[in-house]
């Protein structure tokens, strides 16, 4: 019996992790959870720095495109003041019935426009522009025939 339990003594120290082991497979110690600790707030900042990156561009994207839409307005405006005679197709004291009138003709393909009228409240609803009088003219009377017979031609100074 005896020699069985040097026997197993022997093999359980054999076969047994040393003590370093042990040490080290114990719940987390001080510094473990110090450095725990350290590598989360590591990756929260690093998480952080990725979304303040993503707010950035997601800004710059933003700005881009307000600074497009300003371009193309301040483009449509000057051309309509390049234009010297509109077909004019509504005139409203509402800016809202302006645009809607003026949504309206675009969606059916013109390239209407809204002008404000100097002096006045009104805004008129310009289908088309024309440089030249006679292409003017012979335009509004084409727009009378077929698109809106109370069209007429407004000629800026």
């Amino acid at each position: 019996m005896r020699q069985l339990s040097v026997l197993v003594l022997i093999l359980l120290l054999a076969v047994a992790p040393s003590c370093k082991y042990f040490k080290n497979t114990r719940l987390f110690g001080k510094k473990e959870r110090t450095l725990a600790s350290l590598l989360a707030q590591q990756d929260s900042i690093r998480i952080a720095d990725s979304l303040n990156k993503i707010d950035e561009k997601l800004e710059a994207i933003e700005n881009s495109r307000l600074d497009s839409v300003r371009k193309e307005e301040e483009a449509r405006q000057a051309a309509v003041e390049k234009s010297k005679y509109n077909i004019i197709v509504g005139s409203f004291l509402t800016p809202e019935y302006a645009k809607s009138f003026t949504e309206s003709y675009r969606q059916q393909g013109y390239d209407a426009k809204i002008i404000k009228k100097e002096g006045s409240n009104f805004e008129l609803v310009s289908a088309e522009s024309h440089e030249s009088v006679r292409k003017a003219i012979s335009r509004l009377r084409q727009f009378q025939d077929t698109v809106e017979i109370n069209a007429w031609l407004y000629i800026r100074y």
